[in-house]
């Protein structure tokens, strides 16, 4: 599942050659996350881009988009990768939902998001705005994740009201959650 937008989306320049035949029997699934050509949410969220205090802006401007990556999650074929540009901030938002619709206590989730930008943190991605991240060093890392498990453990916990907003229908939580939890 590509979250990237439509614009983001295939390889780039810097990525590694993959043969052909590795993909084989792959669907890639585009459910863009966000809208970059809308003006309000590059003035309020381009800011903030690498970091979870975007997200409830992104489901406040944007929640078709939210809801639509959640439905075509839900619809797809177990065995799903979920993944944008650095695998971080829209994968992030996506995942903290999804663990947390799935019952993950927000502490793990929380902890799980720090895994990613600590992998992350000194790696150039093709994200389109800077990324204060990706001139981290690894010493700078848990300075610059500390005010952001409180709002990770926030999104994780109260993952039921934010998905009321974005309408996320029943069916969905439960598909979305037996996708996780169901052997």
């Amino acid at each position: 599942m590509d979250l990237r937008c439509g614009y983001e989306s295939g390889a780039q320049a810097a990525d590694p050659v993959v043969p052909a035949e590795a993909l084989a029997g792959v669907t890639i699934r585009q459910a863009p996350t966000e809208g970059h050509e809308d003006p309000e949410f590059r003035q309020t969220c381009f800011p903030i881009l690498d970091s979870p205090e975007y997200w409830s802006h992104n489901w406040r401007l944007q929640p078709h988009l939210v809801k639509a990556a959640h439905d075509a999650i839900a619809t797809a074929i177990p065995g799903v990768l979920v993944y944008c540009s650095a695998g971080r901030d829209r994968t992030g938002m996506i995942c903290a939902l999804l663990l947390g619709n799935a019952g993950v206590e927000p502490v793990l989730v929380a902890a799980d998001y720090a895994a990613s930008v600590r992998v992350m943190a000194g790696v150039a991605n093709h994200s389109p705005t800077i990324d204060q991240q990706a001139e981290w060093t690894r010493n700078q890392v848990d300075s610059g994740l500390a005010d952001k498990f409180p709002l990770v453990r926030e999104v994780a916990g109260g993952v039921q009201e934010i998905f009321d907003v974005l309408k996320v229908g029943m069916a969905t939580r439960e598909s979305l959650r037996s996708l996780l939890v169901d052997p």
